[in-house]
């Protein structure tokens, strides 16, 4: 039931850990920036731990069609940047296959 805000909750701990990092060395920010962003990375790995799913393969396999959408939702809001038709139309079809992976009936 809570897999897929779980998912969300991972997504957007990475991206933020990964962009601190991205800021940092491409942005020419502060070093600083490293300390928040590996307190997310550490979220982000603890977050994916926590799906309802009853294998690592599979939850990953899943979580990457969620961070795709969460990716372009940091896109338009953080970096102001607005996802085009592509974007969304590609998003939508890894989002169906995340739950595809996670609603689908298993035979064992």
């Amino acid at each position: 039931m809570w897999t897929i805000p779980t998912f969300f909750v991972a997504a957007l701990a990475e991206i933020a850990g990964c962009f601190a990092f991205w800021a940092w060395l491409r942005l020419g920010k502060s070093a600083a920036w490293l300390i928040p962003g590996t307190a997310c990375l550490l979220l982000f790995a603890w977050a994916l731990t926590r799906v309802d799913v009853d294998f690592a393969g599979r939850a990953y396999a899943a979580y990457g069609g969620i961070y795709i959408l969460t990716s372009l939702i940091w896109l338009w809001s953080i970096e102001g940047q607005r996802p085009d038709r592509w974007d969304m139309t590609g998003a939508m079809i890894c989002v169906l296959g995340a739950l595809v992976i996670v609603m689908g009936p298993r035979t064992g």
